[in-house]
């Protein structure tokens, strides 16, 4: 427990420093003192074109290491490729194929070599926009958590392939993780029937979040990612659920949402468009439950950081840490247990419309 604790601290205390040290390229000498929570905190949860890796130095020796992710667009028929250090670090300008490409905050204008920007009266820029395939941040991050996910559980599956034996290493900690979500979530809420059926995708939603959310957490590369804080990561996962409910469910679970069978008529009047709104709500409710809650921790973790440098003393420090370290102990445990409530609630869904109900 002492070496747990310990590592949490170190953590805590590299976060403190790698949150701070990557924003603070993106401000100059004569604006540094006037630090900005707000802009420090939205770009750490807003996905980005670039990894940001460490940080050292200050002022005019301040040095940066970070992986430029790929630009992919597509403007007046044209494909543009390459990397997002072609972005001149001054101008913030890139020139591809005799276009011209200007940055501004996470999105990409169409420019001239001089970097004209137009703005409207509420100083919005109004530049014609390519279409934009970049492979992000946030790609690179799910891609990261699928090839652990591959690994993990090739590795336990290849421990089952000589028959029955002792769990040993990454098979003693995920067998009874994969027995309780296989047992006390998909066979409890759906039937030993046909829970099997939805197993598949019910064990990959919770890993896939589980392992999302705590990569979220590390405070470094390849971590550090708002991953399931991305409301489209969430909507996706929630149209997945609501498309797999409803296309398996069953007769009785359509009479009842259509037709209210046993209720009065003027009762029906109200019921059915509840029931087919519920339709709509069930899934984005899951959508928004999962988004608020990660995106909220990492929203806390950074305010409690940003004490430090809006204070500008070191004595705030040891209570900004001490605080960010129980921060990070409980979105360990939200990390899980949105995995869990996520799983379970579309679990539940799917039980409720497989179900057959007998009149």
């Amino acid at each position: 427990m002492k070496k747990f604790l310990c590592v949490l601290v170190v953590l805590s205390s590299i976060f403190c420093s790698a949150i701070y040290a990557s924003d603070t390229h993106s401000k100059t000498e004569e604006n540094e003192e006037a630090f900005d929570p707000t802009e420090l905190i939205m770009h750490h949860i807003s996905d980005s074109h670039v990894w940001h890796v460490v940080s050292w130095g200050e002022g005019e020796n301040e040095k940066h290491i970070e992986i430029p992710l790929p630009i992919i667009l597509i403007n007046d028929g044209t494909f543009h490729f390459f990397l997002y250090s072609e972005f001149d670090h001054d101008t913030h300008i890139a020139e591809s194929k005799g276009s011209y490409f200007f940055y501004h905050h996470g999105k990409i204008y169409n420019t001239d070599k001089h970097g004209n920007v137009e703005y409207d009266s509420d100083h919005h820029i109004i530049n014609s926009k390519p279409l934009d395939f970049s492979l992000k941040r946030n790609v690179w991050s799910m891609w990261i958590s699928i090839v652990i996910m591959i690994w993990v559980f090739t590795s336990v599956a290849k421990a089952y392939k000589g028959g029955p034996a002792k769990p040993k290493g990454a098979q003693s900690l995920f067998e009874p993780i994969i027995q309780f979500v296989n047992e006390d979530i998909i066979t409890e809420q759906i039937g030993a029937e046909k829970g099997p059926k939805f197993a598949p995708y019910l064990l990959t939603v919770f890993f896939f979040i589980w392992f999302n959310n705590i990569l979220g957490l590390v405070p470094f590369f390849p971590g550090g990612s708002n991953f399931t804080g991305n409301i489209s990561v969430t909507m996706v996962l929630a149209l997945i659920t609501f498309f797999i409910t409803n296309i398996n469910g069953s007769k009785s679970y359509w009479k009842h949402t259509l037709t209210a069978p046993g209720v009065p008529f003027f009762v029906k009047v109200l019921l059915v468009p509840v029931e087919i709104i519920g339709l709509f709500t069930k899934p984005f409710a899951l959508m928004i439950r999962l988004l608020a809650n990660i995106t909220a921790g990492h929203i806390i973790i950074l305010s409690l950081v940003s004490l430090i440098f809006i204070l500008k003393t070191i004595y705030i420090s040891p209570v900004s840490i001490l605080l960010t370290l129980v921060m990070f102990v409980l979105e360990l445990l939200v990390a899980a247990l949105q995995a869990y409530i996520f799983t379970l609630l579309s679990a539940l869904f799917i039980g409720m419309a497989v179900e057959d109900h007998e009149h």
